[in-house]
């Protein structure tokens, strides 16, 4: 089973650690309990949303940036975790960065191409 609360930990981590900080300073600046940062990062405890909010503030990360990875993680476990299920169907290879649904209202049928930096995206309108 997929625990989201663990995924998150493990975004939360990474997203510290390549800033070179430390629990304590994140604690501090978020105004959280340095144990209870902890257990977050470590999958142990569900963060509330006003908690999430006060970390990525403390990391200066938007809450959709920590959630788009977070949603990248997920994504690539569910993946995993069909493959395993059934090992003779072949997985695709998600591409990076992972582009959540668009709903697009008001464009022609016709297919429109978005370009992002590093690849170009088809999108049919629906």
């Amino acid at each position: 089973m997929i625990l989201l609360r663990r995924l998150l930990g493990d975004v939360l981590r990474r997203q510290r650690q390549r800033q070179g900080r430390t629990l304590r300073e994140v604690s501090s600046s978020a105004r959280v309990s340095l144990g209870y940062l902890s257990e977050v990062e470590r999958g142990q405890k569900e963060a509330s949303s006003e908690l999430l909010s006060a970390i990525c503030d403390a990391l200066d990360v938007r809450m959709s940036e920590l959630m788009r990875e977070v949603s990248d993680e997920l994504a690539l476990a569910e993946l995993a975790q069909s493959a395993a299920a059934t090992p003779s169907t072949p997985v695709p290879t998600p591409v990076r960065p992972m582009l959540g649904s668009v709903s697009v209202t008001g464009v022609p049928p016709e297919r429109v191409t978005i370009k992002a930096p590093a690849e170009a995206v088809d999108v049919v309108a629906a």
